[in-house]
C-alpha cells in the first residue's frame, strides 16, 4: 500500500483533532491518519524516512547487545485477546490492571458503512523514555545491557510522576504492590531464565507480534523493519522518545 492511499485512511475520531493540532503534525512531515481510543495518534511514514529520522539507528550504531524489539503486524490482529491472557498469567497481572492491551479503530467506508481494525499497545522500551527522566527515585531504569525499561517496586513511592509522563498511557498501579507496573519484555518471568521471546508472542494465533533483538540483521525483527517494501510507523513520534515497537501493514 503507497504512502498516498494510507493518507487518506482517516478514522471516524479524527475529526476531534484539532485544525490547530493537524498543522503541528505537519511541521514535523508527519501524516495523520487516525485517533485510536484515549487519544493516541498514529502517525505514518516510511521504513527509509524511520532511518533516516533517528527512530531506527543504522546498523552497528544499536547501544544495547541485544537491543531487544517488537514488531506488530496491525492488520492480522483479530482482538482474540489471547496475548493479554497470557501477559497476565505469565505476569501475575491484577484483573483492574494491563501490561498490554488492544486498541480499536473505525474507518468510515462511507455511509453506515465502517471498517474496524484492532492495534496491540505496550511499554515501547523508548531509547529516550520520558519515565525514567522524571522518576524522583530510579524505581525505573534502562537496562544497560538489553534497553529494556524495568521497575524496581521496592524503589517506587507510588507518585504516579512515571504515569503521567509515559506517552502511552503504559504503566498502571498496582495496589498489591503500592507500586507502578508495566510491561518489561517478560525480562523477569521468561528472557532472564533463558528464555527467547515474550509470553503475547507465543500466545497470539495470528503472527501479529513478533520479538527479537533489532540489533541483529538475521532476526526477523531486523528484517521486517528494515524491508524497502515495508510501511512502518511508531506512536507518538514528536514526543521524541524513540520507541522499540514498531507497527507494520504487512
Amino acid at each position: 500500500m503507497k504512502i498516498d492511499d494510507l493518507e487518506q485512511m482517516e478514522s471516524e475520531d479524527l475529526r476531534t483533532l484539532s485544525s490547530a493540532e493537524r498543522r503541528r503534525f505537519l511541521k514535523f512531515g508527519l501524516a495523520v491518519t487516525g485517533m485510536y481510543l484515549g487519544g493516541s495518534v498514529l502517525s505514518l511514514t516510511s521504513a527509509q524516512t524511520v532511518l533516516a529520522a533517528g527512530v531506527v539507528p543504522e546498523l552497528g550504531k544499536y547501544a544495547y547487545t541485544p537491543h531487544y524489539s517488537m514488531v506488530l503486524r496491525e492488520k492480522l490482529c483479530i482482538d482474540c485477546e489471547r496475548c493479554k491472557d497470557a501477559c497476565v498469567k505469565t505476569n501475575h497481572v491484577p484483573a483492574y490492571g494491563f501490561r498490554t492491551t488492544i486498541l480499536e479503530k473505525r474507518r468510515s467506508l462511507g455511509g453506515d458503512n465502517f471498517e474496524t481494525t484492532f492495534m496491540p499497545v505496550l511499554c515501547n522500551h523508548c531509547n529516550r523514555p520520558p519515565c525514567v527522566r522524571v522518576c524522583p527515585t530510579t524505581a525505573t531504569w534502562k537496562d544497560e545491557k538489553t534497553g529494556i525499561v524495568v521497575m524496581n517496586p521496592s524503589r517506587c513511592i507510588g507518585c504516579k510522576t512515571c504515569m503521567t509522563a509515559c506517552p502511552y498511557n503504559a504503566r498502571y498501579f498496582k495496589e498489591e504492590t503500592r507500586a507502578v507496573d508495566k510491561c518489561d519484555f517478560c525480562f523477569e518471568a521468561k528472557l532472564s531464565k533463558g528464555e527467547t521471546t515474550t509470553a503475547c508472542v507465543e500466545a497470539c494465533p495470528a503472527d501479529v507480534r513478533v520479538f527479537g533483538d533489532l540489533a541483529d540483521p538475521k532476526s526477523r525483527v531486523y528484517q521486517l523493519v528494515h524491508s524497502p517494501e515495508t510501511m512502518v510507523w511508531v506512536l507518538r513520534p514528536e514526543t521524541g522518545a524513540v520507541p522499540n515497537v514498531f507497527y507494520i501493514n504487512s
